[in-house]
């Protein structure tokens, strides 16, 4: 994340909420260590954000924007780049709320999955539904993050963290890269699939 020396008090209250509540989830971090780490009082923090819910949604809010930036500068280029270190922290915070389960994670992954399929509905994708495509596909990426300490177990590193995370991404590309299916047995299998929803639909 940025320096403290170029960010405002706002911002830097915001980037201390935000690291505290991935290490710590909502509940454990208060407005007293988030004041102290941010290097403000708890009366400043309440002055520009009201309350814990009001820093919370800010945080939800500047976390989506700046993932959502990335996300179209990448289906826009169609060219990988290097991962900008503060959307790793970011990832890690929407992950910590979906894990903590809150009604509002419910409705930040709905968001995400609204801007990723205005983002792919030109993209010239193969599929009947986007929106399951998108919503399957963002399911599948978070629960490598979800999975976090069992990946790290078995891979022998931490994969929050570089160079444990680039592995995570290698290995991602590389699934991504080749069908694991040929073009028979993707056949075989949608025909399978419609003859169950043509089934489902007559009783």
């Amino acid at each position: 994340m940025s320096s403290d020396s170029d960010l405002t008090a706002r911002a830097r209250i915001r980037d201390a909420a935000i690291a505290l509540f991935t290490e710590r989830g909502v509940a454990g971090a208060t407005i007293r260590d988030i004041a102290q780490a941010a290097g403000v009082s708890s009366g400043l923090l309440r002055h520009h954000f009201g309350s814990k819910e009001g820093l919370r949604d800010a945080c939800d809010e500047y976390a989506l924007s700046r993932i959502a930036q990335v996300q179209t500068r990448f289906i826009e280029s169609r060219t990988l780049a290097p991962i900008p270190p503060d959307v790793l922290h970011l990832q890690q915070y929407l992950i910590r709320a979906l894990m903590d389960g809150s009604p509002r994670s419910t409705e930040m992954f709905r968001q995400a999955i609204d801007h990723g399929e205005r983002l792919m509905a030109g993209f010239g994708l193969e599929t009947s539904d986007l929106r399951a495509f998108v919503a399957v596909l963002g399911a599948m990426k978070m629960g490598m993050f979800l999975m976090r300490d069992q990946l790290t177990a078995v891979l022998g590193e931490d994969v929050g963290v570089m160079p444990g995370y680039l592995r995570l991404l290698r290995a991602s590309v590389e699934i991504f890269s080749q069908s694991l299916l040929t073009p028979e047995q993707a056949d075989q299998a949608l025909k399978a699939l419609d003859r169950l929803a043509t089934q489902e639909g007559e009783l």
